[in-house]
């Protein structure tokens, strides 16, 4: 690959190829922060990611299936909090992690 090329590739602003991609993670990171600060400390732990999808769907990460069950009861809250993040968020669906560890 010619250097130039790597050097685009690799441009972390948002002129390089993957510029777009790291914005979107930062977003989702941001969004992440902002909706466990808004569960009570016990159940900050329980949330993995979160993202809103273009329809206004807002997708929560739960670590595990208790966690999901948990997070759900929180809704109210998580669909607020998004919405004082700038989200048009309009409804919530509560997804578990693959992760197995």
């Amino acid at each position: 690959m010619p250097v130039e090329k790597l050097e685009n590739l690799l441009n972390r602003n948002e002129t390089g190829e993957l510029g777009e991609i790291v914005g979107r993670a930062a977003e989702f990171a941001r969004l992440t922060e902002a909706l466990a600060a808004a569960l009570p400390e016990d159940l900050r732990e329980g949330l993995i990611a979160a993202s809103v999808r273009p329809d206004g769907e807002l997708v929560v990460i739960g670590r595990s299936p208790a966690w999901a069950a948990r997070l759900r009861y929180e809704g109210t809250a998580l669909l607020e909090a998004a919405r004082q993040n700038g989200e048009q968020a309009t409804n919530l669906r509560v997804r578990v992690s693959q992760q197995t560890t």
